[in-house]
């Protein structure tokens, strides 16, 4: 169910599924281009998913999209990727900008996001512009306003998250920081057409937060991002350069000057298009499931799993004669709030949710017969859940044993958010390698009603 889910939100498959082009037109989607309006296309983007999403634009552009003339459609580009995304595509460079499970910044992030304005700047009214925009592109996507170095984006995103600072929250602060951000590349477009291809990671798809919105005007304000740091840094450790910067900028804003007439962005998968994939999946297999997706950031991590080992509770209580519910989908992100560097271990929050779960199950007490029946699974669709190489993990009766032989201690795993090594200990984590995709966190929820059989699909 969980590869299902993320199969439908491939980068690749996104975009062929939506291409299309006919003598006068390309279509993406509903949206008609002119193919006499441009003459050359030119691909930038950034994000864990675009790379996928450009390999998937280049063969179609390869295979459908000659000129007018019948000749090749000339094709330049620059697009930053995490390490283990590279392809090799005509015109196009795919540079991996940072390191596998190192959502962060860099010098070589910076680089290419130089290369990448250089691009839009320099694009002509005979150009059409494609932006590829998928979750992870605010680390991918680098320039520091003057004044702020890299250091110091790296602290203040750093702080952020470690207090438990949202997506909506942490990129209001990082696009106010940033020359490419908050609309920097949209400002950047002199004379093209600009079309944003979007996978969103972000819960109900604002297009000013996915990978802080490059190519989109800003919503926000300086002022906006002074009001962040004052909540999660009520005494100002951040450096004085971070605060010095959102202060003045907010004492003397910049109307922009951006040109809206000839942008359009679409949004082609999302949380909800995973949770629904692996829903149909479930249903297939003979579950009779419900399905869930937030709309909004979900709060803490271990309140999300112990709600979750409740509703599995339910489930595994009710009687199967009266309401058959056996499995629970559901989408979504929720935060974490970091131990001290001196005694935090490895993990991100679908780990800490899982934790969170059996800890509560724990609580409930269950019978050896009631473990035997559930799984919960919870795992990140970009196949990184923090500073690991797990996409999440799982809970079922066959690792509860584990755990309770080995005598692991979950509640101290919980404290120093160290999800990885405990579940590595006891065969629970999930590793999918890098997805190619990112559209949120995707979670799923099982119990085994033995009085109803279940077919399960052949491989064939």
């Amino acid at each position: 169910m969980f590869a299902c889910g993320v199969d439908a939100v491939l980068g690749d498959r996104l975009l062929l599924n939506s291409l299309s082009a006919d003598a006068t037109h390309l279509w993406v989607g509903d949206l008609a281009i002119p193919r006499e309006s441009f003459d050359r296309l030119v691909v930038i983007g950034a994000g864990k998913a675009s790379a996928a999403m450009a390999a998937g634009l280049s063969q179609f552009i390869q295979s459908q999209l000659p000129t007018l003339t019948g000749q090749p459609m000339p094709v330049i580009g620059h697009v930053n990727v995490p390490e283990g995304c590279f392809r090799d595509l005509p015109g196009i460079t795919i540079q991996e900008a940072r390191p596998a499970g190192v959502n962060e910044p860099t010098e070589a992030a910076i680089q290419g996001t130089d290369r990448i304005l250089e691009l839009v700047s320099n694009a002509g009214p005979r150009d059409l512009v494609i932006g590829l925009i998928s979750g992870g592109g605010s680390a991918l996507l680098c320039r520091p306003s003057p004044g702020i170095s890299l250091a110091d984006k790296l602290t203040v995103t750093r702080w952020l998250s470690s207090h438990g600072a949202d997506i909506v929250a942490l990129n209001t602060v990082r696009k106010h920081l940033s020359d490419v951000k908050g609309g920097g590349l949209l400002r950047a477009n002199r004379q093209a057409q600009l079309l944003t291809l979007v996978l969103s990671d972000v819960l109900g798809d604002p297009l000013d937060l996915i990978a802080s919105g490059p190519t989109v005007p800003d919503r926000s304000t300086p002022q906006d991002a002074l009001s962040v740091l004052q909540r999660f840094d009520p005494d100002q450790q951040l450096p004085s350069s971070i605060w010095n910067h959102l202060r003045h900028a907010a004492d003397h804003p910049v109307a922009t000057t951006a040109d809206e007439d000839h942008h359009q962005t679409i949004v082609l998968g999302n949380n909800a298009v995973a949770v629904d994939a692996a829903g149909i999946e479930a249903e297939a297999r003979g579950y009779n499931h419900v399905m869930h997706c937030h709309r909004e950031s979900e709060g803490d991590a271990e309140v999300a799993g112990r709600h979750l080992a409740d509703l599995t509770h339910a489930m595994l209580m009710a009687d199967p004669n009266v309401h058959r519910q056996d499995a629970l989908l559901s989408g979504g992100e929720p935060t974490v709030s970091l131990a001290d560097a001196s005694i935090r271990g490895v993990g991100g929050r679908n780990g800490q949710l899982v934790l969170a779960a059996y800890a509560r199950l724990l609580e409930i007490g269950l019978t050896d017969d009631q473990w035997s029946r559930l799984a919960i699974l919870s795992g990140g669709t970009d196949g990184e859940d923090g500073p690991s190489e797990a996409a999440g993990g799982m809970i079922d009766g066959e690792i509860h044993r584990r755990i309770q032989e080995q005598d692991l201690d979950v509640h101290d795993a919980l404290r120093r958010n160290d999800s990885h090594a405990f579940l590595r200990h006891v065969g629970g984590l999930l590793l999918t390698g890098p997805t190619g995709t990112n559209v949120c966190d995707l979670r799923i929820a099982l119990v085994d009603h033995p009085q109803h059989r279940r077919h399960t699909p052949s491989a064939s």
